[in-house]
């Protein structure tokens, strides 16, 4: 028997390579490599957010101490005054430079009209904002409510900030 022509063995194609990959593979990386960053932009953002506010925060409990290690009710107003006026901003850009019963009503708006607090700062120890910090520092004729203001300030900051509402 003539064995007959001799033959080769199969040869298989080599494996494909895992580079470069597929259009779907680049596509779904780039997909992903958006998502991660605007993962990345938002948590960012968030951790300014809450840094700042912890900032705002220890700066009205730095006012606080201050006030109750030296009593000046001048001084207590002017600097809650102007914490309030900064940290306004974030709600509103122009809040900032509203003044006298705009400025009052503006503040009572970002309270929340459920809380006891409502309308505290026109009817109530926030009316100390008008014209307090404008008086000298040992006019007998300042009367302001220190716990009360700071009691007030703690809850519009709570409100205001928690809120996350930001301009643009």
């Amino acid at each position: 028997m003539n064995p007959g022509p001799e033959l080769r063995d199969i040869h298989l194609p080599p494996a494909p390579s895992w580079w470069p990959p597929a259009p779907g593979w680049w596509l779904l990386a780039l997909i992903g490599c958006a998502v991660l960053a605007w993962a990345v932009h938002v948590s960012v953002r968030r951790l300014r957010e809450r840094r700042w506010r912890a900032r705002v925060c220890a700066e009205l409990e730095r006012i606080a101490a201050a006030h109750a290690a030296q009593p000046d009710p001048v001084r207590l107003t002017t600097q809650v005054s102007h914490l309030l006026r900064r940290a306004s901003l974030l709600v509103e850009p122009h809040a900032a430079a509203l003044r006298d019963e705009a400025w009052l009503d503006f503040l009572d708006r970002q309270l929340p009209a459920s809380s006891e607090t409502a309308a505290s700062f026109r009817r109530g120890a926030g009316r100390a904002l008008l014209d307090a910090p404008f008086r000298r520092a040992n006019d007998p004729g300042v009367d302001v409510d220190a716990p009360a203001l700071l009691a007030l300030a703690r809850a519009w900051l709570d409100a205001t900030l928690k809120k996350g509402r930001r301009r643009g």
